[in-house]
């Protein structure tokens, strides 16, 4: 695939990969958060653990894509795979490693009776939106909603 690099692997998440995907936020956010992961990486990993994706480049891992499978979301009994989280190292983005993880997803979801991939994103992030859009996903005829804890309600 152009731009990818050479000695390039993509492979289920393992626990062993919540050291290396809290450098990846770190590196991203600037925080250092392994509580948070070593939690996120436990639930993907105990509720499918063949979905969610990482991305070694010459046996480091340098991204990392977080989902799972999911029946009866939101009132909706088909299957779908929802993509969750995700992070690629600054320096390795802009090699199409986005794009081999969420394949890998994909077939994985294909392969046990999705018939589509969700996601939410931050309408105000136009970097995750465009990246996502340029995977595919587009507009729902699903609609998030919200409202504050806090103050008055919308």
């Amino acid at each position: 695939m152009p731009g990818t690099q050479t000695g390039t692997r993509i492979r289920p998440l393992d626990e062993l990969d919540i050291g290396a995907i809290v450098r990846i936020d770190e590196r991203i956010g600037g925080i250092y958060r392994p509580e948070i992961w070593e939690q996120r990486v436990g639930y993907y990993l105990r509720r499918d653990p063949g979905a969610s994706q990482v991305a070694e480049v010459d046996g480091t891992v340098v991204g990392f894509m977080l989902g799972d499978l999911r029946v009866g979301e939101f009132g909706l009994e088909e299957p779908a795979g929802w993509l969750e989280r995700f992070g690629i190292d600054p320096d390795h983005r802009g090699r199409d490693l986005g794009r081999l993880m969420f394949g890998a997803m994909a077939e994985h979801f294909r392969s046990n009776g999705a018939r589509s991939v969700r996601t939410l994103v931050d309408r105000r992030d136009a970097t995750i939106a465009g990246f996502l859009r340029a995977l595919g996903l587009g507009a729902s005829p699903l609609e998030a909603l919200e409202m504050p804890l806090e103050g008055e309600p919308r």
